[in-house]
C-alpha cells in the first residue's frame, strides 16, 4: 500500500503536469510594477491567493487582498485575479464582474476552463486539480474536498511568482528586505 504522502505527491505532478505553459507565459505578461494588482478567493483557495498577493509584494508589486479593511476601489488598467477551483464561487464571480465594469484585466486562476468565471475573464490558468464538486470516475483524487486543487494552485502561483521575479531582476535579498 502506497504512503499518503506518495499518493498526494503523485496526484500533484499529475495535474502539474497538464499546466499549460503558454496559459502560464499570458498571465505572466498581465504583470508589470506599474499596474495594481488585486487578488479573491474564498476558503483554503483564498489562503493560497492571500500567499499569493504576499509574495508579489515581497517582489515589488503593488498589491491588495479584496475584501481587506485598506484595498482601495479598482480602476481601469488594474489587474484582477480570480481564484476559484469551481469557477463559481459567488463573492469571487461577482467581484470579477465589479472588476470587469471598472475596466480592470480580469485573469481567472481555476480548475474549470468551462465555468462561468473562466467565460467572463481575459484570460484564464487553468489548474486541472479536483475540487468540492466533483465526483464519480472523475473525480480523480482520493483526498477531500478541494485539497488537490488547492495544493496544485499554491505551487503554480509561487512558479508564476519565480518568473515574475526572474523577469524583473528581483534578487532575494531584494524580496527579504520586503518581508515583515
Amino acid at each position: 500500500m502506497l504512503h499518503p504522502l506518495d499518493i498526494i505527491l503523485s496526484e500533484i505532478e499529475g495535474v502539474l503536469s497538464q499546466i499549460r505553459e503558454g496559459q502560464v507565459n499570458d498571465v505572466l505578461q498581465s504583470f508589470s510594477k506599474e499596474r495594481r494588482v488585486f487578488v479573491d478567493g474564498e476558503g483554503r483557495s483564498g489562503f493560497s491567493a492571500r500567499g499569493f498577493a504576499m509574495r508579489l509584494m515581497h517582489i515589488g508589486y503593488t498589491v491588495y487582498f479584496v475584501g481587506e479593511t485598506i484595498t482601495p476601489a479598482m480602476r481601469e488598467g488594474d489587474v484582477f485575479v480570480a481564484v476559484s477551483g469551481s469557477g463559481k464561487s459567488a463573492n469571487v464571480l461577482n467581484d470579477a464582474k465589479k472588476a470587469k465594469n471598472t475596466g480592470a484585466e480580469v485573469i481567472a486562476v481555476t480548475s474549470k476552463a468551462d465555468s462561468p468565471l473562466a467565460d467572463l475573464a481575459d484570460k484564464v490558468l487553468v489548474i486541472p486539480g479536483t475540487v468540492k464538486g466533483d465526483s464519480g470516475a472523475g473525480r480523480g483524487s482520493v483526498q477531500l474536498l478541494s485539497s488537490l486543487f488547492d495544493q496544485s494552485l499554491h505551487i503554480v502561483l509561487d512558479a508564476l511568482c519565480l518568473l515574475l521575479s526572474r523577469r524583473d531582476c528581483t534578487a532575494n535579498e531584494t524580496a527579504t528586505s520586503a518581508h515583515w
